[in-house]
């Protein structure tokens, strides 16, 4: 089955016995009755599974070409349980531009606990292997990264971590399985905060995590049953109604993020753009052999490294909502420096390229023109 079709029946079949259901049903139950004690149905407590949540697992497991997929209540969570995979004393390697979320859970919570993280620059491939000690146990990469876009080389990556023995982590929020899917590079592991792309449109809090050997899915669902952190059956079932319509949403997101990037290129109060897409960026031969298309995420830097013309920026959009978050069909603005990433200590930010200057946008599906108009006004301004 090709992809648009996944989107839609990917994982579904026989989702409703009861009474054949086109929609999976939300479930809101928290328990469920049993015939004689273990004997049930094979559900029993709804932190443990929920038919609602195993349609969406289903489905996102199928979107990845995966065999096993878990829910969580938020992209952290799906972060948090994968952590938990390591013990006191293990190394990390992760990219040096990554999530402030993501940044603030590895230093303030798991190294706490005696988990040690390596931030690097992972598009210089050569250089990954000087991290490696008998302690490191995985690498963990966005790709396209948060906020700066850098595209990281995954089957590279998969080739290292096959040769050390390490797991390869991949968040896929950016991309989406519409335009990437890291466990056909060589991944071991591929998260997603499903909040943005899959969910699609900004009401639910959600993550997802897809891997293919049978132990790791094992291990995870000890930890998703044992630590609790899952979604309620509504927000499953939101999620995969946004799911439904993936494949059309992320084809506008990927035309109007073409449009905004040559867009702001080429206008003289704009610095750096940086989108995958364009012919400029250092990552685009990799970024066009590993991705579909390019996506709707566009940062860029105004003149003169401000933060007051960053803010006056964000504060002048019409169109474009200044908020935290991405991925919906509507257009937002963020100002990272004090907003995603304000967590990760300013010297650290502006190391992988977070300046004050630097704004994100999550380009969305409303007429482009209007976009670009609204863009160009409140650089005016």
């Amino acid at each position: 089955m090709k992809f648009n079709s996944k989107a839609i029946h990917g994982g579904q079949d026989n989702i409703d016995p009861g009474y054949n259901a086109v929609m999976p049903p939300i479930y809101q139950t928290s328990t469920y009755a049993q015939k004689s004690p273990g004997k049930h149905k094979g559900y029993e407590y709804s932190r443990s599974a929920n038919p609602t949540r195993t349609a969406l697992e289903r489905s996102i497991a199928a979107l990845e070409n995966g065999k096993y997929g878990l829910a969580f209540g938020s992209g952290l969570a799906a972060i948090d349980a994968i952590l938990k995979l390591l013990k006191p004393g293990d190394e990390v390697i992760s990219t040096h531009d990554l999530y402030g979320g993501s940044y603030r859970l590895f230093t303030r919570i798991f190294e706490n606990v005696g988990v040690k993280f390596h931030f690097i620059n992972l598009n210089l491939i050569e250089n990954i292997e000087a991290h490696i000690t008998p302690k490191t146990k995985m690498i963990w990469a966005e790709t396209p990264t948060n906020p700066m876009m850098n595209v990281i080389d995954i089957k590279a990556l998969a080739k290292i971590c096959k040769a050390h023995h390490l797991k390869l982590c991949v968040d896929n929020t950016f991309a989406t399985p519409y335009l990437q899917q890291p466990l056909e590079l060589g991944a071991d592991i591929v998260m997603h905060s499903a909040t943005k792309y899959l969910g699609g449109h900004s009401d639910l809090i959600l993550g997802t995590v897809v891997v293919n050997d049978d132990n790791l899915a094992e291990q995870l669902a000890f930890i998703q049953n044992a630590s609790g952190a899952v979604p309620g059956p509504m927000d499953c079932f939101l999620t995969l109604r946004g799911i439904k319509t993936l494949h059309l949403r992320m084809q506008r997101h990927c035309e109007n993020g073409r449009a905004v990037a040559e867009f702001l290129q080429q206008h003289p109060q704009v610095e750096k753009v940086y989108w995958p897409g364009l012919k400029t960026n250092p990552n685009y031969n990799i970024a066009k052999s590993q991705m579909r298309d390019f996506g709707g995420m566009v940062s860029f830097t105004t003149q003169g490294n401000s933060y007051k013309n960053a803010v006056k920026f964000v504060e002048g959009l019409k169109v474009f909502t200044l908020a935290e978050s991405l991925g919906g069909v509507e257009s937002l603005a963020g100002h990272p420096a004090s907003m995603t990433h304000a967590s990760i200590p300013k010297a650290e930010r502006e190391k992988a390229g977070v300046v004050d200057s630097l704004i994100r946008l999550s380009v969305g599906i409303e007429d482009k023109e209007d976009l670009i108009e609204d863009l160009n006004q409140a650089i005016k301004s």
